[in-house]
């Protein structure tokens, strides 16, 4: 009798959420960054460091699209610039100190995208989530 009821409760679910949207946290295949301790930065040198992120789970990560926003203060003299999936510092610090900042993206399928199967319940990109975020210190010396 429990496996019935429980059998009767799945297929109610499975009719409110789509399979597809199941599998894909089953998977587990989400936007990642990774967890490093960034290079240490010399006053009035040249800096160079790269955060490259990845979708967990997918083979094909250059398969979407992935949006960096940065919160926090970079060190004066040095920018950022995206590569594909690679953040890029580069610059010549001009401060010393401690710059800690928090690295947010989000990742979006770029081809075989399709509107049409848009939903409320389903998204079409693959993805269990589509965000993620990552603190970062450098430290300039």
């Amino acid at each position: 009798m429990k496996k019935v009821i429980s059998l009767a409760f799945i297929c109610m679910c499975l009719m409110f959420i789509n399979c597809q949207d199941i599998l894909e946290c089953i998977i587990n295949r989400h936007p990642e960054l990774p967890k490093k301790t960034l290079a240490v930065a010399e006053l009035n040198q040249f800096y160079q460091e790269t955060i490259t992120a990845e979708i967990k789970n997918e083979p094909l990560d250059d398969s979407y699209n992935y949006y960096f926003s940065i919160d926090g203060n970079l060190p004066r003299g040095v920018d950022f610039y995206v590569d594909l999936r690679t953040l890029v510092f580069e610059g010549v610090p001009l401060v010393a100190g401690t710059y800690t900042i928090n690295v947010r993206l989000r990742v979006a399928q770029s081809s075989n995208y399709s509107d049409y199967c848009e939903s409320n319940f389903n998204d079409c990109d693959g993805l269990c989530k589509e965000f993620t975020s990552e603190t970062y210190t450098i430290i300039v010396n």
